[in-house]
């Protein structure tokens, strides 16, 4: 009777492993569609880049294997680097401007606009916000090239009687400004809608012992609101900032890199390269670099977003 039930223990647990065994198999299929999707689409197009970058080639005919001269080109080419200098610009357009704004703003909406208004107009303020996301960008392009045209664009319609009128995206000391506006219109409506979330998520209690003792709505924005959101800031920055170095679209639409290349970033330098004057090579090189750019950034702001983390977790505990 013994043999009997060890027996049946022993045969219990191998069945249990078996059929976790089969689960854990099942999940697979469930993975294959998306490593299909990305085999085809990042990893083997990445790949042909790679190979590419190392080729001299026209997109016509064989590519001729050259090493790594079109890096080396790269690091000679000023205009590689002032692409990426202007990159810089549209992170502060795109990541560090937006970021302020946005949590001021939330925390308006929040904190003032919503209590005494009503949480339908702060909704409503919110959604206007978030509107310049919804739009295509060759819309918003459009609409902003229409704005900031010289002779009848509203802008200038507006500011000439104060002599103010100025061609926006024809003035190579401009053009990278007016660019960079538009940058800060289309990503406000993003982050504010990240902070307003962040917001909800807070213990109104804080803000009423805050007014209990007497803080003002700027001492309770320092302490409260800038601390409790801290991990939506790291989301911002990290998306914004990945967002702000591959930017291509808004350049492409309003000023195609010029006047000269006042405004040029790496992809739109990269896309030149490719379909213009058809260095396939060598545009392929500068989507490398830029590829590299953008994984090194992303990784270093995710390990601060950890850390911001796991501190605030501990400081919350």
């Amino acid at each position: 009777m013994s043999s009997l039930n060890t027996a049946t223990h022993t045969v219990a647990p191998r069945r249990a492993r078996k059929g976790t065994s089969e689960r854990r198999g099942g999940y697979w299929w469930y993975i294959l569609p998306g490593a299909i999707g990305f085999l085809a689409v990042v990893a083997v197009p990445f790949g042909m880049n790679l190979w590419y970058s190392l080729t001299s080639f026209r997109g016509v005919g064989n590519p001729e294997f050259i090493g790594f001269e079109n890096y080396q080109r790269l690091l000679g080419d000023p205009l590689f680097w002032a692409s990426f200098r202007h990159s810089v610009a549209f992170i502060v357009a795109m990541a560090i401007l937006p970021t302020a704004i946005g949590v001021v703003v939330a925390a308006v909406l929040f904190n003032y606009i919503s209590p005494k208004f009503g949480s339908k107009v702060a909704s409503f303020l919110r959604a206007t916000y978030y509107l310049p996301q919804i739009l295509p960008i060759a819309v918003a392009g459009v609409l902003w090239k229409w704005m900031y045209q010289p002779q009848y664009g509203i802008i200038n319609t507006t500011l000439r009687d104060l002599g103010l009128a100025r061609n926006w995206l024809g003035d190579s000391d401009l053009a990278i400004y007016a660019v960079m506006n538009v940058l800060v219109w289309l990503q406000i409506g993003y982050t504010v809608v990240v902070f307003m979330a962040g917001l909800s998520r807070v213990d109104p209690a804080l803000y009423e012992a805050a007014e209990l003792d007497g803080a003002t709505w700027s001492q309770q924005f320092r302490t409260i609101t800038l601390n409790q959101l801290r991990p939506e800031i790291a989301v911002v920055l990290i998306t914004t900032s990945v967002a702000a170095l591959k930017v291509f679209a808004p350049i492409f639409v309003l000023t195609r890199g010029g006047p000269g290349t006042s405004t040029i970033v790496p992809a739109y330098f990269s896309f030149s390269n490719f379909f213009t004057t058809t260095k396939v090579g060598y545009g392929a090189a500068v989507a490398s670099v830029l590829a590299l750019m953008i994984s090194v950034v992303a990784v270093a702001l995710l390990r601060y977003q950890t850390r911001n983390s796991e501190g605030f977790e501990d400081g919350r505990g």
